[in-house]
């Protein structure tokens, strides 16, 4: 009963902010500040209008959808290949690279901005979609190939080896065999890598100056302070909702295969 108690407002404190925000998005200023607990006499659809073209949400979703859509293609297939050179070929130095993965996911980002603004800067990267998608892949892949790791080892040797005995080459095992195989591991991690990238703001904050390239998250901010001097909120908590849509969707869509990849990747 206690746990089921825990569980009922855990719920609770997770979904009235998220309600609250879309419905004051469909509210005037005056109802926000006035009646900030009631639905909105007339949903105004408008305030999403006005914030995807006048506060220019369209452009910064279309950056982030670029960004990290990229990097998530670039992690994916490095993180695969990588986790799956690690879990099942023994080399000299396998476990020393595993560990130094492990150890990029100790290792506070913060501590590395300033390293990482010199460098893309010395690279003409700084402001530019090459110098945050790659940056954004490096932080993605300690995890990726830690969650891989664990994933491609459970899979079972008889299938590889069959596929091996048939004539199969290694690219064959991996791309044909081990990847389907794989799929739920592989779909959890792109899952969480989405959520994690595009909720990104401390590495485009400090590599991404060109305001006319600013993800959503910088977006967002500059967002909240234009609108918050004009006092226009209810533009405001639209692009706070424009924002969370794909996040949401991803996570509603996509739960079930959360589940399944952690578990299977689990058993061994």
């Amino acid at each position: 009963m206690a746990a089921h108690l825990f569980l009922v407002g855990w719920a609770a404190l997770v979904t009235v902010p998220l309600l609250w925000a879309v419905l004051s998005s469909l509210k005037t200023d005056r109802e926000i500040l006035t009646s900030p607990w009631t639905v909105p006499a007339t949903p105004r659809f408008d305030n999403w209008a006005r914030a995807w073209g006048e506060a220019s949400i369209g452009s910064y979703f279309l950056n982030s959808a670029i960004v990290v859509g990229s990097a998530l293609v670039l992690t994916m297939l490095l993180g695969a290949l990588v986790a799956y050179a690690l879990a099942r070929y023994s080399f000299p130095g396998n476990r020393l690279l595993y560990y130094l993965f492990v150890v990029g996911l100790l290792f506070p980002v913060f501590l590395a901005l300033v390293p990482l603004f010199f460098v893309v800067r010395q690279l003409g990267l700084l402001g530019t979609y090459p110098g945050l998608i790659l940056v954004y892949t490096a932080y993605a892949l300690p995890f990726t190939v830690f969650f891989l790791h664990g994933f491609f080892r459970s899979l079972p040797s008889a299938l590889a080896e069959a596929a091996f005995l048939d004539g199969c080459s290694h690219w064959g095992v991996l791309f044909r065999v081990m990847l389907p195989l794989a799929r739920p591991g592989l779909v959890s991690i792109a899952i969480f890598n989405f959520l994690g990238l595009w909720n990104q703001y401390l590495l485009p904050l400090v590599l991404n100056p060109d305001p006319e390239r600013y993800v959503l998250a910088q977006g967002l901010a500059a967002l909240s302070v234009s609108q918050g001097y004009r006092s226009d909120w209810s533009g405001l908590f639209a692009g706070l909702t424009i924002a969370m849509l794909p996040v949401l969707a991803a996570y509603v869509l996509f739960q079930r295969q959360i589940r399944t990849g952690l578990t299977a990747g689990a058993v061994r």
